[in-house]
């Protein structure tokens, strides 16, 4: 069918952010497809070449652009919000709960989302979206470190909005009041894993560094810094 050209003078860039919402209004039907793309072709008026310079390297450059987009509006509503003068249990908690409910708008299009990066071949770009928006999150929280904590942090988070993430999207209670409470029991888990981590740096504080002893006789120092000769 010929389509009927509405192009103005934006370029294909600039074009991104309409055909992103065309194309998201019939992934809940058609999934992440080439189906999605054409319809969406034919809302907008657009060839499919137009749409493919937007998109250069395609279908996975969409979904990477539409968690963006979550995550950006979660900026904005965290910073509406002031998390910085909370407790950082309920900072990590608003900031998932804020998340799902950007979410809601386009639920089963994310329920799409998931389905198609819990694929194989495209764990690594799951994985990389994932950690992207733990990331935003700790940062919105006001975290810093730099250390192995840094990694820590987001690794742990990940697991947490990930697990919570399925359980919404399955969830029929009024309200997601299941959610919640899920969200509020895994929250509650990951405290009392720091409590004891905490503690057991605490306990530790005062032991050898065996990394650094290890280091020393790996390169074969005396206790004067000087090199065994061999």
């Amino acid at each position: 069918m010929a389509r009927s050209v509405l192009y103005d003078d934006r370029t294909p860039d600039e074009w991104r952010g309409d055909i992103l919402e065309a194309v998201l209004a019939h992934v809940p039907f058609d999934g992440w497809s080439d189906a999605a793309i054409e319809r969406a072709c034919d809302d907008l008026g657009l060839e499919r070449d137009y749409i493919d310079l937007a998109f250069p390297k395609g279908m996975h450059e969409m979904v990477d652009c539409f968690l963006n987009s979550l995550d950006q509006k979660l900026i904005l509503e965290l910073k509406v919000l002031k998390i910085g003068d909370m407790r950082i249990r309920d900072k990590i908690t608003t900031a998932i709960r804020v998340r799902l409910e950007l979410s809601e708008e386009y639920r089963e299009a994310v329920h799409r989302t998931v389905t198609l990066l819990a694929m194989p071949l495209n764990l690594p770009l799951g994985a990389k979206l994932l950690w992207r928006t733990a990331d935003v999150m700790w940062r919105m929280a006001g975290d810093t470190a730099t250390d192995y904590n840094h990694y820590t942090k987001r690794g742990i988070l990940s697991g947490v909005y990930s697990s919570t993430l399925l359980y919404w999207l399955n969830d029929v209670s009024e309200g997601y009041e299941d959610t919640w409470a899920f969200l509020d029991r895994r929250i509650e888990n990951v405290m009392q894993f720091e409590k004891v981590k905490a503690n057991a740096l605490k306990a530790t504080s005062n032991l050898p560094d065996i990394a650094k002893i290890l280091g020393k006789w790996r390169y074969g120092y005396h206790k004067d810094n000087k090199v065994d000769d061999l």
